[in-house]
C-alpha cells in the first residue's frame, strides 16, 4: 500500500489527517527526508491531529520525547540524527520503546537500521522546486517495501 501527496505548508493539517488516517493502528512510523524537509514540522501537525496538547519538538539531544495526548494515550518522538554508533540507541532502552504498544514517531531511522521493527509505515517527504512538499507513505511489513 502506498500513497502520494504534495501540499503547500498553509496545508499541513490536512496532509497530518491524511497520514492519520493512513496510518491506521500502525504504530511505528518512520519520517525520512533531508534536513530541512519538514520532518518535525509535519510530527508537530501530526500531534495536533492525534490531540496532544504538549509542546512538540525535536528531541535530538535527548533522542526521545514523550507526550500525551487527551485520553491519556502515550506517544515517543525520536531523533537519531546525531547517532554515530547504532549501539547507542540501547543505552535508551530502544526496543522497550518500539514494542511497548504506542505510537513511535521516528526520524533519523537510516542511522539505527539494525533496531527498526520489520512492519511499519514509511513517511518520505521531499521538498520540491517550487517549494511545495510531497510526502510518500507506504507500508514495511517484514522489512520488505513490497508488503
Amino acid at each position: 500500500m502506498k500513497k502520494n501527496y504534495t501540499y503547500r505548508l498553509e496545508e499541513i493539517q490536512d496532509i497530518a489527517k491524511m497520514i492519520v488516517d493512513f496510518c491506521g493502528e500502525e504504530k511505528i512510523w518512520v519520517f525520512k527526508g533531508d534536513l530541512g524537509a519538514g520532518k518535525t514540522t509535519l510530527i508537530k501537525s501530526i500531534a495536533k491531529e492525534m490531540a496532544i496538547e504538549d509542546r512538540v519538538s525535536s528531541p535530538t539531544f535527548a533522542l526521545v520525547n514523550e507526550y500525551w495526548n487527551d485520553n491519556g494515550r502515550v506517544f515517543y518522538h525520536f531523533d537519531f540524527y546525531r547517532v554515530e554508533d547504532p549501539a547507542e540507541v540501547l543505552e535508551i532502552g530502544i526496543e522497550e520503546y518500539f514494542y511497548s504498544g504506542n505510537y513511535c514517531w521516528i526520524e533519523w531511522a537510516e542511522k539505527i537500521p539494525g533496531f527498526l521493527p520489520l512492519d511499519f509505515i514509511l513517511i518520505a517527504i521531499e521538498i520540491q522546486e517550487n517549494g511545495n512538499r510531497k510526502v510518500t507513505l507506504k507500508q514495511i511489513l517484514n522489512g520488505n517495501s513490497n508488503g
